[in-house]
């Protein structure tokens, strides 16, 4: 292909970003596995293109072509992509690395693996503008303290000296949004950007961008498997599947009157709060399996020769005299935004954490966590957000499902391989994958596995913290409609923390609001009033996009 400079000045008429007929490959052992299939996609200035698709449809591959970020094993087959009606792939490595931040911007799912640890984020922000748009360092550092503005940043001067690891998530996001919009792009790739934050820092920051939207005129590709979030931000659809552009439209046309099969199953499996997915509410004479009286966390504080020297800073309490109850065979929703104490009181309770106060469970009542003992822990488990990071890369899915039936004694010899199996069925994987790795399995795949491992111990209470917010739209509904057949079939009692009140209402039979450390809602599900909540709970209710459904 002829090596064609692309024009600095902008040829407005034209669409922003195209891609005709392109398709791409990769090559691996088995053979070449093709990603893209004759993608065809054009976005106007000023407008938002929705791709929406489960995980490995090839949304993310095609980001990573616009940007030229291919790995070595990647072949493109054929087709071509556009930036302003000047070939992208025509562009040679010192040609793409001048447009990159300059005409066109990415801004990833999560912000911390695109800034880097060592610099702030003021020099982060200043390396842009210096490359670019040719300025001073004094400059730089003066446009990037309004850029921060534009942002919603309140001291931007003093986020500018910060690291990243003093920021954050939404911070941080704000900063990498900030220097994405710093020169004027032509074009910007959202890929996920918010599925790491709460609801409310995710309706901020889609606020942000579309008023930036609306100032730059900028045209974006946003990439996403959340359909509620794509409604709200996109002017048009595409929808992806297995390599290829199944249908696309006007947003709220497709949403509307989807036509194709995956499209529908894809709305279908959207969080619906009319839609209940957990059984009645037990019966208010139930027992109560769970009791917290006044349990506070606190974090951090100052020791004794700290205190005598005037230095470091007092604690900070996590959560606040929390008073909750769970009934056995309930399914109780903690929500809130990030920070607000939700997951430190699943870890006290699952007493990976130190607290005060008091917390009475299954016969026990502890008041510290050096009190919590072996039957408190087989009784109590808990699974985490992300799979990656609480099962053993060098354990086979067999070892890491049968370790809670040997620590506890749950099964012994050809036992523990026929409950293992028996296990895998329940969370619907087959007997085969207790030889496979992690590294092996999907996400969704992986989170089954941990989800096994929990029911394995037989327990009373199960914690699940966050556990389907990382996965796509139709496997986090298998995911959340598995966990409820379960937690009936066992009549194990359940903490569902979540930050999406469309899920937790199909879910929960009561719902907790936690906001700073405080519980300050509490309520039955089924009785849902938006006008008798606590203000913090319409907030959230306000935060988060419609529910889906045509």
């Amino acid at each position: 292909m002829q090596n064609t400079a692309i024009a600095a000045a902008r040829p407005d008429a034209r669409p922003a970003l195209e891609a005709r007929s392109y398709s791409l490959a990769y090559e691996t052992p088995g053979g070449l596995v093709q990603a893209l299939k004759s993608i065809d996609i054009s976005i106007p200035r000023g407008k938002t293109l929705g791709l929406v698709g489960e995980s490995g449809s090839g949304k993310t591959s095609l980001a990573w072509a616009i940007m030229r970020y291919l790995p070595r094993n990647a072949r493109e087959l054929g087709g071509d992509l556009l930036l302003g009606g000047e070939s992208l792939r025509a562009t040679s490595k010192s040609q793409i690395a001048d447009i990159r931040g300059a005409r066109i911007g990415m801004v990833f799912q999560d912000p911390s693996t695109s800034l880097n640890p060592t610099l702030t984020l003021g020099e982060q922000l200043a390396e842009t503008l210096i490359r670019h748009r040719k300025m001073s360092k004094a400059q730089a550092f003066g446009e990037g303290e309004a850029l921060l503005a534009r942002t919603g940043i309140t001291r931007p001067a003093a986020m500018m000296k910060r690291y990243p690891h003093e920021a954050s998530g939404g911070e941080k996001q704000r900063v990498v949004i900030a220097t994405a919009f710093a020169c004027d792009p032509e074009c910007i790739l959202f890929d996920e950007p918010t599925t790491a934050l709460d609801t409310i820092t995710s309706r901020q920051i889609l606020d942000i961008f579309q008023r930036l939207q609306e100032d730059t005129g900028v045209a974006a590709l946003y990439i996403s498997h959340d359909l509620a979030l794509v409604s709200r931000i996109a002017h048009d659809v595409a929808v992806i599947h297995r390599g290829e552009i199944v249908e696309r439209g006007a947003t709220a046309t497709l949403f509307r009157n989807p036509q194709h099969d995956y499209t529908r199953a894809l709305i279908a499996a959207a969080p619906r709060p009319d839609i209940r997915l957990s059984g009645p509410a037990p019966d208010i004479a139930a027992p109560t399996v769970l009791a917290t009286q006044d349990l506070t966390v606190r974090y951090g504080g100052r020791s004794l020769l700290q205190k005598l020297m005037g230095r470091g800073e007092a604690a900070i309490e996590g959560a606040r005299k929390i008073d909750i109850d769970v009934r056995e065979g309930e399914i109780l929703g903690i929500v809130g935004e990030s920070g607000s104490g939700k997951s430190t009181i699943a870890r006290a309770i699952a007493g990976i954490a130190d607290f005060n106060g008091t917390i009475s469970f299954d016969d026990h009542v502890v008041r510290e966590r050096g009190a919590i003992g072996r039957s408190y822990r087989r009784a109590a488990q808990i699974i985490f957000q992300n799979p990656d990071a609480s099962l053993n890369p060098r354990q086979r899915v067999g070892e890491i499902i049968a370790r809670p039936l040997k620590l506890y004694g749950l099964a012994k010899g050809s036992g523990i391989e026929a409950r293992v199996a028996e296990l895998l069925a329940q969370v619907r994987l087959p007997a085969d994958f207790a030889g496979r790795y992690p590294h092996q399995l999907s996400g969704g795949e992986k989170q089954r596995v941990a989800i096994a491992r929990a029911f394995a111990a037989r327990p009373k209470l199960v914690i699940c913290d966050e556990i389907t917010s990382s996965l796509d739209v139709s496997v986090q509904a298998a995911v959340a409609r598995l966990l409820v057949g379960l937690q009936a079939e066992s009549k194990a009692s359940c903490l569902f923390i979540t930050h999406d009140l469309n899920l937790v209402r199909q879910l929960a039979h009561r719902i907790a609001v936690v906001y700073r450390g405080d519980l300050v809602d509490l309520f039955e599900a089924a009785d849902f009033d938006a006008q008798k909540r606590h203000p913090y709970t319409r907030a959230l209710l306000e935060a988060m996009p419609p529910p889906i459904h045509p």
